[in-house]
């Protein structure tokens, strides 16, 4: 979904943006959203606040770096079902 956002520019580079905008057959909100993109793209996220409880579970599990999550998923469900 996307979000309605306002910004105050110099009148010049809006207008020198909407006219490289338009020479690359882009609107000036699709450039300035691949921008923003670009500049959060390696920030992390803000940390989810869990509960005590899950908390304290965090760690609690050393797996193998080898360790393939979707085979022995699948081993499971192919043990679960057949």
């Amino acid at each position: 979904m996307d979000a309605k956002l306002t910004l105050n520019i110099n009148k010049d580079v809006a207008s020198r943006a909407k006219v490289y905008a338009k020479t690359k057959g882009r609107s000036l909100s699709d450039l300035v959203e691949n921008y923003l993109k670009l500049l959060i793209k390696n920030t992390p996220v803000d940390e989810t606040e869990y509960s005590p409880l899950v908390k304290s579970l965090l760690g609690s599990v050393n797996l193998p770096a080898d360790f393939d999550y979707k085979k022995e998923l699948g081993d499971a469900l192919v043990k679960k079902y057949l």
